[in-house]
């Protein structure tokens, strides 16, 4: 899994957890405050994306009033590993 964070202010959270819930190739979500104090953390799994959008983006909603900037922490699967565990061998029929 890889990691990469991101600097936001509080008016361009909602659009970049939008953009990144939508990539498909996040795991988790984690919004910080500028002093590094965790707001949310947000799993994402293939099941359950579609079911929790709406109130996954009312409440980044609400976080980003409260507050002025922002580090978005993203998790995401690596595409490599995930090859390599199901690498499909095919057998010679001779």
């Amino acid at each position: 899994m890889t990691k990469e964070e991101f600097k936001v202010k509080g008016k361009e959270l909602i659009d970049k957890i939008e953009e990144l819930i939508h990539e498909g190739n996040v795991r988790r979500i984690i919004i910080k405050d500028s002093q590094g104090r965790t707001y949310i953390e947000i799993p994402l799994t293939i099941g359950v994306i579609g079911t929790i959008v709406a109130p996954i983006l009312a409440a980044v909603g609400a976080l980003a009033g409260m507050a002025a900037n922002f580090s978005i922490e993203v998790i995401r699967k690596d595409p490599e590993k995930e090859k390599n565990e199901y690498e499909i061998v095919e057998e010679d029929g001779d």
